[in-house]
């Protein structure tokens, strides 16, 4: 906010707290209404799992959604126990997560308790025997799954070229380093294209323009991939100007080896305050924290990108942690998935990191790989089964060259329906919440 957004030092610290509050605020609400479902029950602990998702599935919808490092995606590298979310989605990984948790605290409490009449020892049991099986269940799953994609022989390896081109955020729209910004992508795509490569991608507004509209330097990026003699996909911003005003769209564009723009897709979930401001009327003092002529607006279009018998989509930056999102895109016959971003606004924190490892869901849940170019890091391959197979370092210029398996015609259960379990909990979570609410209200009072 201070080094991009230039805003005071002031404000952005309470911006910061604000956030931090509204986040924390679901923490606070999972214990009021954990301790609200109490009454004199100690088994109320059970309905901890429902609560928890429940919230986590409100926090990824209202006010636009802001699903960052959900409770799931602390088991990014446990690949075996990530192979549900195939079916339930993330949610389901989240549930399984707490419920064992739970039955921890059962059994400490069972042991440490001063009261030990409070939980009965068959209780425990059940508990502790239906974890084990809810967990034994998911990482059996996850071993046949390994087997289970294995045995699929139908696919076709893609030879991918991801370049990271580690430009400085302040330098790239000085049209003084435009040709230098230039330079660097072409020798670096060149580089790569010697090795043979079905496709390049470059990262979110890597071309310091907006592609379709300057002729000059679109004639530039047509005419090299006629020399990389390849097909090259690469994040540009883009507009549309009328008389009244100008429309921008955060779009991605590829390009063919015959100097065509084959399609485009313009980013359907933008960020708010980064790319647009919510509530203008209400919060017109508040400018956004991206360069570019006015506000961005949203594409509606779950484009499907094609070259030859390859067919992927493209999901920029911020869309990449909304599941439901990414699945539409499979779902219209998606083969694999590529992620561009531009993560050099969150500079050598931890959120690059968590950027990826959320990525990776994106992966398991729709069984397709997912190739992604950053700015700045972290680039990377994913597989289907949500390893990460290679990636660069952070604020580094690098390029990756692998292969992926894409997947045409098997769609999972995730794929298919979305969030129907989490929805689910949250409807059983609301009719026992207001049950219980009615039993309170329903006691007498005593003298």
């Amino acid at each position: 906010m201070v080094n991009f957004g230039k805003l005071p030092l002031v404000i952005s610290a309470l911006l910061l707290i604000l956030l931090a509050l509204y986040l924390g605020a679901y923490n606070g609400l999972f214990c009021f209404f954990l301790s609200y479902f109490k009454g004199d029950n100690p088994r109320y602990a059970l309905w901890s799992p429902f609560i928890w998702v429940s919230l986590e599935y409100i926090r990824a919808h209202l006010f636009t959604g802001f699903p960052w490092v959900s409770l799931a995606y602390s088991q990014f590298k446990f690949i075996p126990i990530i192979q549900i979310v195939d079916i339930f989605g993330i949610y389901g990984l989240s549930f399984l997560i707490v419920f064992i948790n739970i039955s921890f605290f059962f059994l400490l409490d069972f042991f440490f308790s001063f009261q030990p009449e409070r939980i009965k020892s068959k209780f425990l049991i059940n508990n502790i025997v239906a974890a084990v099986l809810l967990f034994s269940m998911a990482i059996g799953y996850g071993h046949w799954k390994k087997f289970d994609l294995a045995n699929r022989n139908e696919k076709k390896s893609l030879k991918v070229a991801l370049i990271q081109g580690n430009i400085d955020q302040n330098l790239k729209w000085d049209t003084k380093y435009q040709d230098e910004l230039l330079k660097i992508y072409k020798k670096l795509t060149l580089g790569a294209a010697e090795e043979n490569i079905d496709l390049i991608v470059w990262p979110e507004a890597a071309t310091p323009f907006y592609f379709p509209n300057d002729i000059a330097n679109q004639r530039k990026l047509l005419q090299l991939g006629k020399e990389s003699k390849t097909h090259i996909l690469f994040g540009s911003p883009r507009y549309i100007k009328n008389d009244k005003d100008i429309t921008l769209f955060n779009s991605a564009f590829l390009i063919s080896p015959d100097e065509k723009i084959l399609n485009r897709y313009d980013k359907i979930h933008l960020v708010p305050f980064g790319e647009y401001v919510p509530l203008q009327n209400i919060l017109f003092f508040v400018d956004k924290m991206v360069s570019g002529i006015g506000n961005f607006d949203n594409g509606e279009e779950h484009t499907v990108l094609s070259f030859g018998e390859s067919k992927f989509s493209v999901i920029i930056c911020f869309e990449a942690i909304f599941p439901n999102l990414v699945r539409r895109f499979v779902k219209k016959g998606a083969g694999f998935l590529v992620n561009i971003t531009n993560d050099a606004w969150f500079g050598k924190s931890a959120a690059s990191y968590q950027h990826i490892s959320m990525v990776a869901f994106r992966a398991v849940e729709n069984r397709r790989p997912v190739i992604r170019a950053a700015n700045t890091g972290i680039t990377g391959i994913i597989d289907s089964r949500g390893n990460i197979l290679a990636q660069t370092d952070i604020f580094v210029r690098d390029v990756i060259i692998g292969n992926i398996l894409p997947e045409q015609n098997y769609q999972t259960i995730y794929t298919q329906y979305g969030d129907v379990f989490a929805t689910s909990v949250l409807l059983v979570t609301l009719i026992f919440g207001v049950y219980s609410a009615k039993k309170k209200n329903s006691r007498p009072v005593s003298a």
